[in-house]
C-alpha cells in the first residue's frame, strides 16, 4: 500500500487509475466504471471534473489504445470515500501519505531555490533575460504571419473539426472534413485508432474534450467525449496550413 507512486503534470500530483485499482482490490473496467459515473454528477452539479479526474489513454501489450484516468487528491477523497473496511482505510493512508510528502518536497525545493547561492541566482537570471530576448526577437520575425492568421480565424471559442476545415477552405486550403481528420491522425494530433486528441496536442492547448452525459433507453448513462479545437489550436493549424501550403496537403 506504501508504493503509490504520482504523476506531476505542472506542478499538480495525480494517481493512476491502474495503481489505485491495484491498492483497492478492484477491477480497473470497474473503477473506470465508478468514475464514469462521478463524472456525471460532477457535470451535471455544475463542478469541473478535471478538479478530480482527468482522462488519458494508454497503449496495452497488444497495442491498443486503452482508456484511463488521473486522479487528483480530490478524486481519491472521491474514491476512498466509497469505500470501507481495511482495504479503504489502507488506501486513504497511502494516498494521504504520498500526496503530503511530495507538497513537502515542493516546498522544500522552493526553500532551497530562496537561500541558493547569489551568483547562482544572478547567473540563472541572465541566462533568463538572454532567453527572453530570443523568444521576443523569434516572435518579431514571426509578426506578420501570425497577424495575417489572426485575420482568417473566424472564432474566439472551442469548435469542431469539421469547423476548423470550413475555415481553411474559405481561405484557399482544399481540405474536407475525412481528410483532415486524416491528417490530424497522420501528424500524432489524434490517436488514429479513436480519433481522441493526443497527450502532445493536449499539452500544447490544440483541443479540449467535451464531456456529454447520455441518457440510454435501458436506463445506462454512458459519457461521450467530443474533442474540439480550442481558439489556440485554431491559430495554430491556420498558421500551419497558409505557412505550408503546398506540403501540408
Amino acid at each position: 500500500m506504501d508504493n503509490l507512486a504520482l504523476v506531476n503534470k505542472n506542478g499538480v500530483f495525480y494517481a493512476d487509475s491502474r495503481e489505485v485499482t491495484e491498492m483497492v482490490g478492484k477491477r480497473h473496467s470497474d473503477l473506470l466504471e465508478s468514475i464514469n459515473g462521478y463524472v456525471i454528477h460532477l457535470t451535471n452539479g455544475n463542478f469541473r471534473s478535471s478538479d478530480f479526474f482527468v482522462r488519458d489513454t494508454y497503449v496495452d501489450q497488444k497495442g491498443e489504445a486503452r482508456p484511463y484516468y488521473l486522479l487528483t487528491r480530490r478524486g481519491c477523497d472521491m474514491v476512498a470515500n466509497k469505500m470501507t473496511g481495511e482495504k479503504g482505510v489502507l488506501f486513504t493512508a497511502a494516498y494521504v501519505t504520498k500526496f503530503e510528502e511530495m507538497e513537502r518536497q515542493l516546498i522544500t525545493k522552493h526553500d532551497s531555490y530562496m537561500i541558493e547561492d547569489p551568483i547562482e541566482r544572478a547567473q540563472r537570471w541572465i541566462e533568463e533575460q538572454k532567453e527572453r530576448k530570443l523568444l521576443a526577437d523569434t516572435l518579431e520575425e514571426q509578426k506578420p504571419k501570425v497577424i495575417h492568421a489572426d485575420a482568417v480565424s473566424a472564432s474566439k471559442h472551442d469548435i469542431l473539426i469539421r469547423e476548423l476545415a470550413k475555415i481553411l477552405r474559405q481561405n484557399g486550403i482544399d481540405i474536407g472534413e475525412r481528410r483532415l481528420f486524416q491528417w490530424l491522425c497522420d501528424h500524432e494530433y489524434l490517436e488514429k485508432h479513436r480519433n481522441f486528441p493526443t497527450q502532445k496536442a493536449m499539452d500544447m492547448g490544440l483541443f479540449r474534450v467535451q464531456e456529454t452525459a447520455v441518457t440510454h433507453a435501458s436506463g445506462f448513462i454512458s459519457v461521450s467525449f467530443t474533442p474540439k479545437v480550442t481558439p489556440k489550436g485554431q491559430q495554430y493549424f491556420i498558421n500551419k496550413f497558409l505557412e505550408n501550403r503546398e506540403k501540408v496537403i
